[in-house]
């Protein structure tokens, strides 16, 4: 029985390349079955807790939690606003952690980043290796692609040699605690 891995791009964006870089690193993996999210079907109103209180949790933040409650390993690209979380995925977190249990649910993850400029989203990523080790106790691999439109091509996926290959050392630890 194949693997199943969820993969997205935690931003809006329709043209995402934080939703690029998760759907190649997925591709990267074989023997698996792999279901690419699109942060905009999963949009909310605002998390609050006067919200909750008073229209209880979205049942859209139930069905995210429960497709990563059905798979096997999670792969999160980050797009990095103003050193942080886009508003969108931050959202649908913010909703998810409302709900009984971990919100990761102990799943190895690849933790990915990446932007037009060339410190490639390390602050986010940073802090989400931060937040998400202290509640995760399974693998948590990570990797940051700077320079995007220059390190990536779509045909190809990553194109410089040496951070392909730092990429490939955190893909293999990922697919080992699968």
């Amino acid at each position: 029985m194949s693997k199943k891995i969820l993969a997205f791009g935690a931003s809006n964006s329709r043209n995402s390349i934080n939703k690029k870089l998760a759907t190649f690193a997925a591709s990267q993996l074989s023997g698996v079955e792999v279901t690419i999210l699109d942060l905009n079907d999963f949009e909310m109103p605002i998390y609050g807790i006067d919200r909750e209180q008073e229209h209880g949790i979205p049942d859209l933040a139930k069905q995210f939690k429960a497709l990563i409650g059905g798979a096997d390993g999670i792969i999160v690209s980050f797009a990095e606003h103003n050193s942080s979380f886009t508003a969108a995925y931050k959202n649908i977190y913010d909703w998810m952690s409302r709900l009984e249990g971990n919100v990761w649910q102990e799943k190895p993850m690849l933790l990915l980043a990446t932007s037009p400029g060339g410190r490639g989203a390390q602050t986010v990523l940073q802090a989400a290796e931060s937040a998400y080790r202290r509640g995760n106790k399974n693998t948590i691999a990570s990797f940051s692609l700077p320079a995007f439109g220059q390190n990536f091509a779509e045909e190809q996926g990553i194109t410089d040699g040496g951070l392909l290959g730092r990429f490939k050392e955190q893909l293999a630890l990922f697919e080992k605690a699968l």
